[in-house]
């Protein structure tokens, strides 16, 4: 456990991590998140789940004095300056303010929370001691989504007339009885994937979502217990309008994770896709203007993307420096329109979205 200020340092200090949370995303995160970061340090494991916990012990080579099943437990016996939380969506509120209250700054897996008013609790209690609370919405640091950001905000192509979004994919074709939990995950595609979305168009357009109706569409073969597939509408601060399509369970070409998205302007259109499996090297941005054919735009590869580019941030923010991208308070855009387009769906009508104010950072 660590006062707020202790972590202020400079040089080459390692920022010391507690990980909590070590399922299939938390052992990703062990095996290509955080290596690459030589910022930071992992000095001990966490998960309530026992077997799982062991199950991470063994595959890391950890001893027992490194692996607890309580947050608790871990902060009181190792020096530690903050908490990555990769733990399900549904824990991720209680244990950053487990964290927050033992003294460690946070770093949170996305979604955030299922709600904005679960969130705001961690938000406000971050800021009340005075703590770094940041949301690992990692495709924003990606080349590609980058680019499309700063030519939108330079007006490359005019005044934004519509964005279009797609997103297709049939990554888990696993039994429905097999225990796959993203069958069982709420609202699979709004929640675990579109987030991503909404919070790229929120950074690469500069504007808040005001309303979204969202239409499920789910075929027949759909193994996930709610919607893997939806049509959505989103009206964005100034009129503009973002048509969004997205699908686990599409049969058509596979996308990119970002997906295919067109910004079309004034004076032409910018397309982006990119966040592929093969890294920043996948990012493609084209700009067209005047009816001419869109043409590539250079990309810069950076040393750190996705994950390990926002960890550094977290590390660096702990120990006095820059803000990261992305800190709770500016997530709250992306999970009040994640919220909306959750309720539209249930209830079939145009939702608004909840105004957070100045958020899209």
């Amino acid at each position: 456990m660590v006062d707020a200020d202790s972590t202020r340092t400079t040089g080459t200090q390692k920022t010391k991590i507690i990980h909590v949370g070590l399922g299939g995303w938390g052992g990703d995160w062990e095996r290509n998140a955080i290596p690459p970061v030589t910022e930071v340090e992992r000095v001990a494991v966490v998960d309530a789940h026992e077997p799982t916990l062991r199950k991470a012990q063994a595959a890391l080579g950890l001893p027992d004095e490194l692996c607890f099943t309580s947050l608790t437990e871990a902060a009181a016996a190792v020096p530690a300056d903050g908490v990555v939380v990769t733990a399900p969506m549904d824990f991720h509120v209680p244990v950053a303010l487990e964290a927050l209250d033992a003294g460690l700054h946070v770093l949170v897996e996305k979604p955030f929370a299922g709600t904005v008013a679960e969130a705001r609790t961690a938000v406000e209690r971050a800021e009340e001691l005075g703590l770094v609370l940041q949301v690992s919405q990692n495709y924003r640091f990606y080349p590609g989504a980058q680019k499309a950001r700063q030519l939108i905000a330079d007006g490359a192509v005019g005044d934004l007339s519509v964005v279009h979004v797609d997103f297709r994919r049939w990554d888990h074709d696993e039994p429905a009885d097999g225990g796959y939990r993203h069958y069982q995950f709420p609202h699979p595609l709004i929640y675990d994937m579109a987030i991503h979305h909404f919070d790229l168009l929120r950074m690469t357009t500069g504007r808040e979502a005001v309303s979204v109706y969202a239409k499920v569409t789910d075929p027949p073969w759909s193994r996930y217990t709610e919607e893997a597939s939806a049509v959505l509408v989103i009206e964005l601060e100034g009129g503009l309008v973002a048509s969004y399509r997205g699908s686990w369970v599409s049969r058509a070409p596979q996308t990119h994770w970002d997906g295919e998205w067109t910004f079309e302007g004034a004076d032409g259109y910018l397309t982006l896709t990119g966040r592929g499996n093969g890294g920043p090297a996948d990012d493609e941005v084209r700009l067209g203007l005047g009816g001419a054919p869109a043409e590539p735009v250079e990309l810069t590869t950076p040393d750190l993307w996705g994950r390990s580019a926002g960890l550094r941030q977290f590390a660096r923010a702990i120990r006095g420096g820059p803000a990261p991208d992305v800190t709770g308070r500016s997530n709250l855009g992306s999970v009040a329109l994640m919220e909306a387009a959750a309720t539209s769906a249930a209830s079939g009508r145009v939702e608004p979205v909840e105004r957070i104010g100045g958020t899209t950072a």
